[in-house]
């Protein structure tokens, strides 16, 4: 092995450990700014329409210059049928230094309520698994949200329907702090990547998936390239 290649991986690897473990060392301190709460008129896969309230808070470290990524987000809506209130909530995970997910859509499907989002950057897209297309799924059922494979979600659900990216911005715009469902869909009409512009059931070209988040794993508080002994050596070394 070529000892000056060897060197320069060494020394790009630290860079990006160091750099990681910057931004995974967010304080709590820094939660619940920017709290911003608005609704939007979310359209149904049967024509329908429903309310759907949203929050979001930003916090966290960030770069001089830009602003906290979201740190905390919530769906709230009444189901049709039973006229009772459930609410969906993304948490601050400190593995991934935020939120989950971008919340892609909600749907009720025989009374049943869905929630689909993309992970929100690729630490949580390595986090939850890496999922093919790149959606993680949830069903409300027992009271509770629990995770579903994206094979359990009805077909006719075919649409994303809530603000995709930066959704506390494009509140900016809502009438009397409603984004109409017309609004939603211009919005969302931006994106070119077909994972965001229809709700995929068929894998991506691996190569695409590789392009868009290279794998990495979590490893005592670190995420490192999958069996890399260089990195695990001086992680281990670093914290003793």
């Amino acid at each position: 092995m070529n000892c000056g290649h060897s060197l320069l991986r060494v020394f790009k690897m630290i860079g990006f450990v160091l750099a990681l473990g910057v931004s995974m060392s967010a304080d709590a301190g820094f939660l619940g700014i920017g709290d911003k709460s608005w609704k939007e008129e979310v359209l149904l896969h049967d024509g329908s329409k429903i309310i759907v309230e949203r929050t979001v808070a930003r916090g966290g470290r960030h770069e001089i210059g830009q602003r906290p990524s979201i740190s905390e987000q919530s769906l709230s809506f009444v189901l049709p049928i039973t006229n009772q209130r459930v609410t969906w909530e993304d948490h601050y995970s400190e593995d991934v230094d935020g939120a989950n997910f971008n919340p892609m859509l909600l749907e009720i499907v025989n009374g049943t309520a869905y929630v689909l989002g993309s992970p929100a950057g690729c630490l949580s897209y390595n986090k939850w698994g890496r999922p093919n297309p790149p959606y993680v799924v949830f069903k409300y059922q027992g009271k509770e949200w629990q995770r579903i494979p994206l094979q359990e979600l009805p077909a006719e659900i075919k649409l994303p329907n809530l603000v995709i990216s930066s959704p506390d911005d494009v509140a900016e715009n809502a009438k009397n702090g409603v984004l109409s469902a017309e609004m939603i869909k211009q919005e969302n009409n931006g994106f070119q990547q077909p994972e965001y512009r229809t709700i995929l059931r068929e894998p991506l070209p691996q190569a695409y998936i590789n392009r868009m988040c290279e794998e990495r794993v979590l490893y005592k508080g670190n995420w490192i390239l999958p069996n890399d002994p260089i990195a695990r050596t001086f992680i281990d070394q670093q914290k003793k």
